[in-house]
């Protein structure tokens, strides 16, 4: 009886009380929050709001739209994507490689060294990987292209005929993932930096080489990491304007040839060009485009998001 008068008679701990500062912090954080979804919110609505005249319009009135607007911008989507993905492809295993130097192979001095460059290069605007695209990859890749045509033709990818200029999807991919690859390293060297010495001490004590330690303990804990790395550099290679209008001779296609003249152009590229002289309906149509790419990446990231979640309860992290 006394042990039951005692429970009913405790009461909870007190709450402590927040100090002025925690209060501070903890509004301005609600508030940032707050304001990341308003921003979005005012972005899509004005993309929708913009764009309704174009979905709604007489295709004759819409510059380069065949029957209808979804014909003319399907082009420019498969183009945005395929591009993306070319370069995330030839991005990724050379980061990750670049990554893992710096955090598990390379001397201290080297790493510093390296780290510093790569933080460099994410910092280079996209105008001069554009320059340097079209001044100096384009024509270098040219002779290669006619390579690839001349003994690889019979595969799809690089059936003819091959471009005199270099200016292909191909070139723009390659600079694309040339742009990608500091940001994609340098999330991945931090995420690997990251990894508990304990584990990588256990697996060495196991008998494992350095490289076997990599594969089981510091790839599964920044597994996670890794794919929002990747998934961040695609979102800036789906979104890259000037290399795509500065290196590529786009047209209004779709084609999976990698080194042909006739190639598919993107939806932010298409703007940059076109956007000058733009007026009226072709304006809104425009926007349109923008709001499927819009779209898109918001379908990227989602996807990504639910990857990173199924994956971080194996990823030792928790």
């Amino acid at each position: 009886m006394g042990l039951k008068e005692n429970m009913s008679t405790t009461t909870a701990p007190p709450r402590a009380k927040m100090r002025r500062a925690d209060r501070v912090f903890s509004g301005s954080t609600l508030t940032a929050g707050v304001l990341i979804l308003v921003a979005l919110a005012a972005v899509a609505a004005f993309l929708i709001a913009q764009s309704i005249p174009a979905l709604t319009a007489d295709p004759a009135e819409l510059k380069g739209a065949p029957s209808s607007f979804w014909a003319y911008v399907a082009p420019l989507a498969f183009g945005t994507v395929w591009a993306a993905f070319l370069a995330l492809l030839m991005a990724f295993p050379i980061s990750i490689g670049i990554a893992l130097f710096i955090s598990h192979y390379a001397p201290r001095r080297i790493a510093q060294a390296l780290g510093y460059v790569i933080d460099l290069l994410a910092a280079v605007p996209s105008v001069v990987f554009g320059l340097w695209g079209i001044k100096i990859l384009a024509p270098a890749v040219t002779p290669f292209y006619t390579w690839l045509v001349d003994n690889f033709g019979w595969f799809p990818l690089f059936s003819g005929p091959v471009s005199g200029t270099g200016k292909t999807i191909l070139t723009v991919a390659i600079v694309l993932a040339v742009m990608i690859i500091p940001i994609i390293t340098a999330l991945s060297r931090e995420i690997f930096l990251q990894t508990p010495v304990l584990h990588e001490e256990a697996a060495l004590a196991l008998g494992a080489t350095r490289f076997e330690m990599i594969q089981m303990a510091v790839i599964p804990f920044g597994r996670a990491g890794i794919v929002s790395a990747a998934m961040l550099g695609l979102g800036r290679a789906l979104g890259e304007t000037m290399v795509v209008a500065m290196v590529l001779s786009p047209a209004v296609l779709i084609s999976f040839v990698l080194t042909g003249s006739a190639n598919p152009s993107t939806i932010a590229g298409n703007i940059a060009l076109n956007f000058p002289e733009a007026h009226g309906v072709g304006v809104n149509a425009l926007i349109a485009t923008g709001l499927i790419l819009f779209v898109i990446t918001l379908i990227i990231n989602s996807i990504a998001r639910v990857i990173v979640n199924r994956r971080k309860a194996f990823s030792g992290a928790n």
